[in-house]
């Protein structure tokens, strides 16, 4: 394995391991292991966890943008492009029920830590917050677009949390369907106070 691919694997185990198990639980042996490298050699690539952590948001970061540019090639129409965001919640629903949202754990995890970098991993959730804006701009809703892009985030970090509590399929699904209802019965234009039922 090359230097360059070595440190690409470490990112991407510590990753794995960082919403598994959480990033103050995850120890440098932990990833090394998973990576099956030695410590000696991990440490050439990260001396510091927190450099890892760095690494790991940017990854996020940019795993994001290209989710985004993804649904908007795949979706001409902005309400096409939001239902994919919902959709997640179906998608990635058991890795939901086992572990979070990765982005809502480990901005949590950071925050309870007064750690350093909580500022940039919460910037993920900037990156949809504006790209949903978009969204709802795009659908004739100039005026209250942030505030529904924070109240489809919250909604839907709000069923992540408590699809994590009660593992219960039914409770993701019936929520996504009451997301998806409030979604089309969205028509341009129309007050920014709309609320899902």
């Amino acid at each position: 394995m090359g230097k360059v691919s070595t440190r690409q694997h470490i990112i991407e185990r510590a990753d794995q391991l960082f919403y598994e198990r959480g990033f103050e639980a995850t120890s440098f042996a932990d990833i090394a292991q998973a990576v099956g490298i030695s410590r000696g050699n991990f440490y050439h690539h990260f001396k510091k966890k927190d450099d890892l952590l760095d690494a790991v948001v940017e990854r996020r970061m940019a795993n994001t943008r290209m989710m985004l540019d993804q649904w908007a090639s795949a979706f001409p129409e902005p309400k096409d492009r939001i239902r994919a965001f919902i959709q997640i919640l179906i998608v990635n629903q058991a890795k939901i029920m086992a572990h979070g949202c990765p982005v809502g754990t480990l901005c949590a995890e950071l925050a309870k830590l007064e750690h350093v970098a909580q500022n940039s991993a919460r910037q993920i959730f900037g990156l949809f917050r504006d790209w949903l804006a978009e969204q709802f701009r795009s659908l004739g809703r100039t005026q209250g677009a942030e505030a529904l892009a924070l109240h489809l985030l919250g909604r839907s970090q709000g069923v992540t949390a408590l699809a994590m509590a009660f593992r219960d399929p039914a409770f993701v699904e019936t929520e996504v369907a009451a997301l998806e209802r409030w979604l089309d019965s969205i028509d341009q234009p129309a007050l920014p106070q709309d609320q899902p039922s």
